[in-house]
């Protein structure tokens, strides 16, 4: 006799790990920002340097910088609360910032 599907323990369930996050270099992180804010904001990736303001030099309104915020989540897998988010307000703020949740 074949043993009832529903008395047939289930294996054992698997945790889902998340993949390691490894720490970059604060070159590699500005080279990904720049990347992430000329796709945002259309700007030549020679006018993204670090002291870069988002409003007063890249052009971007408070949309962009709300979406901008958000590109940066998912780009580094992190979270900006939006007290933070307020004080990011050039290149430079956000790659301390990203290098700091490495940290």
């Amino acid at each position: 006799m074949l043993p009832s599907p529903l008395l047939t323990p289930l294996p054992p369930a698997r945790r889902m790990r998340r993949p390691v996050f490894t720490a970059m270099s604060q070159e590699a992180i500005l080279e990904k920002v720049r990347s992430i804010v000329t796709e945002q904001l259309s700007v030549e990736a020679g006018e993204v340097k670090p002291e870069s303001s988002f409003q007063n030099d890249l052009g971007a309104d408070s949309l962009d910088t709300v979406e901008l915020v958000m590109a940066l989540e998912e780009a580094f897998d992190i979270e900006i609360p939006d007290e933070a988010a307020e004080g990011i307000t050039t290149v430079g703020d956000a790659v301390k910032y990203i290098e700091d949740k490495q940290a």
